[in-house]
């Protein structure tokens, strides 16, 4: 019984993180999809194809359920699942994405949490793990990765949140307020030579 809670409950929240992704992409030019967007060019479109790309090789590979996408041989990872080139249509990428999901779900929904996956990209003593493991680091990847996509689009155009439903307003004013008051703060801890706290 915990078993399935659990299951479903790791799953439910990788189906959210999933669209909250590719909400990320939604009303944006390609350029803006595109772009680098921090010194190590991360950029949104990157992140979906990205984040792709790790569902397909851990809900495929490790379980000897190869992914119907292509995908290079893990030895040969040069960051190319990072960006996509001129050749590569935004909707492609999302379109690869949600035929990963299928596959992804099927292997979720097929074994049971305990079942053996053998991870060879993973140094000793840990190439060999279950379900249960492979479902929590995919997860903990794709709020990684929803979290730097929500941060960058926030940098584009101010817009935040988890789903388009949630969304509110932008009240520039009371940003400009807010923001005004934590760089305040900021300022007096500073000339106040407020020091860290020791670890």
């Amino acid at each position: 019984m915990i078993d399935e809670f659990a299951k479903d409950n790791l799953h439910g929240r990788l189906r959210r993180d999933r669209k909250a992704l590719l909400w990320k992409l939604d009303g944006l030019s390609e350029y803006d999809v595109r772009r680098p967007l921090t010194a190590t060019g991360t950029n949104l479109l990157g992140l979906v194809k990205h984040v792709a790309g790790v569902e397909a090789r851990y809900f495929g590979e490790v379980f000897d359920r190869p992914s119907p996408e292509p995908l290079p041989r893990w030895e040969d990872h040069d960051g190319s699942d990072l960006w996509a080139t001129e050749d590569e249509t935004r909707d492609q990428i999302i379109e690869s994405y949600r035929r990963t999901w299928e596959h992804s779900d099927a292997t979720i929904n097929e074994l049971p949490l305990d079942a053996p996956g053998h991870v060879p990209w993973w140094p000793e003593p840990y190439p060999n793990t279950n379900l249960f493991a492979i479902m929590l680091h995919v997860l903990s990847e794709s709020v990684r990765h929803t979290g730097h996509a929500d941060i960058l689009r926030e940098g584009l155009d101010g817009r935040t949140g988890l789903r388009a439903e949630h969304e509110q307003r932008i009240d520039q004013e009371a940003r400009a307020a807010y923001c005004a008051k934590i760089e305040q703060a900021a300022r007096s801890a500073a000339r106040s030579g407020v020091e860290e706290c020791p670890a």
